[in-house]
């Protein structure tokens, strides 16, 4: 249960776009909050100020990189880091297939057999950002030497380059909600970077790709090759966590350690749980693909969850180490009277 709740306050517009209703994921920066939804292609940053998040400015990916497709076209974000004057973004990297509307069976039929690909939901962003820990932060194209980045392209991004993966090549054509390929968490800290996937999850093992990008140009993000463990350069490594059966839902740096927000990979409700993997952003992390075993994990908190909405999305550590989660389709009594949405503060155990 939490301890209470914080209102996160937008801006009309936003709750005209319902912004506030999607958010999958949170990061804390100072006095600030980054937070983004999953049906548009922006960032949003908010202020603490008389107890709530107030002050919202919006920032469109667009403006900082060449999204391949375009600024109108959603990035299904669905995870926010910040390491080093940076600030990282990834999209879901997910098929979509097409929702059921009404009860026409012929109709329903046909949503079901189509699945679309979104270009902008296959990116990667780096964005540097000046005034950091401040209320006025911001990302900017260009700082000195520092510029917006970006991974993506149909031969380029991070679910390319799994095509031959014998683990994910064969969940690449799979729509994310049905157990394919759906990327729903970032942590980065000193050079180290998680990707957490909700999906696939194997016999009940769940995913994390380690990566490490670097300029290519200076607006294109490449993968450095990592040495497996096993005598191999690859562009990733990759880790199987027994999260006994869950997907990720977001990941957050805590110190050393990796905290995991741990949800069904499907279109389920719960369970959803908080785990803390020990050590594994420190410069003594993992060196090779490995598998973490449920003993090597602490269960620390469980968020609340609802049925058929309250879906928790994105985890971040505040500054008195508490945990903030926020929600994907928030219930009614999650909204403010003001337009706002209350996320969770949990204590962290």
């Amino acid at each position: 249960m939490p301890q209470h709740r914080v209102e996160l306050r937008f801006t009309t517009d936003s709750q005209t776009a319902e912004t506030h209703t999607n958010l999958s994921a949170v990061r804390t920066d100072g006095p600030g909050l980054w937070v983004a939804g999953d049906e548009t292609a922006t960032i949003e940053h908010l202020v603490l100020r008389d107890g709530r998040y107030d002050d919202q400015r919006g920032f469109a990916l667009a403006d900082f990189v060449d999204l391949p497709a375009g600024r109108e076209e959603e990035a299904d974000i669905e995870g926010i880091a910040r390491d080093d004057g940076w600030l990282w973004a990834v999209g879901s990297h997910s098929l979509k297939r097409r929702r059921v509307k009404g009860s026409e069976t012929a109709k329903a039929h046909r949503r079901l057999s189509t699945v679309i690909r979104e270009e902008n939901r296959f990116t990667l962003v780096r964005l540097p950002l000046i005034g950091e820990g401040t209320p006025h932060v911001r990302p900017v194209r260009e700082d000195g030497e520092r510029t917006a980045a970006i991974l993506a392209g149909r031969d380029d991004n991070l679910a390319a380059i799994l095509q031959d993966d014998p683990h994910l090549a064969p969940f690449l054509a799979i729509p994310g909600k049905d157990n394919g390929l759906d990327i729903e968490g970032i942590a980065v800290r000193k050079g180290r970077f998680y990707i957490g996937l909700r999906g696939p999850v194997l016999r009940g093992w769940a995913v994390l790709l380690e990566i490490r990008p670097k300029e290519h140009r200076h607006d294109r993000l490449r993968l450095a090759d990592l040495d497996d463990g096993e005598g191999h350069e690859r562009k990733y490594r990759k880790h199987f966590v027994n999260l006994r059966g869950l997907g990720v839902r977001d990941l957050c740096p805590h110190g050393d350690d990796l905290l995991i927000l741990a949800g069904p990979s499907m279109d389920l409700d719960g369970p959803v749980r908080i785990v803390r993997w020990p050590g594994a952003m420190s410069e003594r992390g993992p060196a090779a693909s490995g598998l973490i075993t449920a003993a090597d994990l602490e269960e620390v908190a469980e968020p609340a969850y609802g049925v058929g909405d309250d879906h928790p999305e994105g985890l971040a550590v505040l500054a008195d180490g508490s945990l903030m989660v926020v929600y994907d389709s928030p219930a009614p009594e999650r909204f403010s009277p003001a337009g706002g949405v209350y996320a969770d503060i949990l204590e962290y155990r």
